[in-house]
């Protein structure tokens, strides 16, 4: 009897490993915590067939790492909660811990000289509070929308170099995205320095701010 009590016990969270053991389902995690998405647009941006990203979703559905929701005839998903957000993120921090793989990664294609160093997140928020700053988002915009940095502004990397010109050349301006693991702020602050700004590349996630008991507006 206690043999199975512990067999269940087990059985039940392996539930939640199996659910992760796919490379696909952990990057749909990380693009789900920037916003509800279409299955459609879960299919482009992680770059799998529809019927695959439909199939990834239900898995972790039945995990209870997201849930669905029926907007006309499209099927939009969310992540259930922030407890699987903070999850998530630990997750993501224990990977590169351990990893040599990832830590070799980011060294030699992440890590950046322009790669924002200064002061606590929370002086972030004030320096760009008074203009001493300019943080933008470099996400879709559908994801900012959802939720982005305290005095962030939208400017997706679609629409970067047509708003160049709208941008004060004295300022600092950090750019931030999904994370990380997210190339788009890295190629948003090598297009800024080529134009002669100053830009440092901000690594955190809104999640990342969430997990740290940071203010997002939305």
């Amino acid at each position: 009897m206690k043999r199975q009590i512990k067999d269940n016990i087990y059985e039940s969270i392996a539930i939640y490993t199996k659910a992760l053991s796919n490379p696909k389902r952990i990057e749909i995690m990380e693009l789900l915590l920037q916003g509800e998405k279409t299955v459609e647009l879960i299919s482009e941006q992680a770059e799998v067939p529809f019927k695959n990203a439909s199939a990834q979703l239900k898995e972790l559905k039945i995990a209870g790492f997201v849930k669905s929701a029926k907007v006309g005839k499209y099927v939009t998903y969310s992540i259930a909660d922030e407890e699987v957000g903070n999850f998530i993120i630990t997750l993501r921090k224990f990977s590169k811990a351990k990893s040599n793989v990832l830590q070799k990664i980011a060294q030699e294609y992440l890590a950046s000289p322009n790669e924002y160093l200064g002061e606590n997140r929370k002086s972030i928020i004030a320096k760009a509070k008074k203009g001493e700053v300019i943080i933008i988002d470099v996400r879709p915009a559908d994801e900012y929308v959802s939720g982005h940095l305290p005095f962030a502004i939208s400017v997706p990397m679609s629409e970067l170099s047509k708003k160049l010109k709208t941008f004060p050349k004295d300022k600092e301006i950090i750019a931030y995205c999904r994370g990380p693991y997210c190339f788009l702020a890295l190629e948003a602050v090598e297009a800024l320095r080529a134009k002669g700004f100053k830009a440092l590349r901000l690594s955190d996630s809104v999640q990342d701010w969430k997990s740290n008991g940071l203010p997002v507006e939305v």
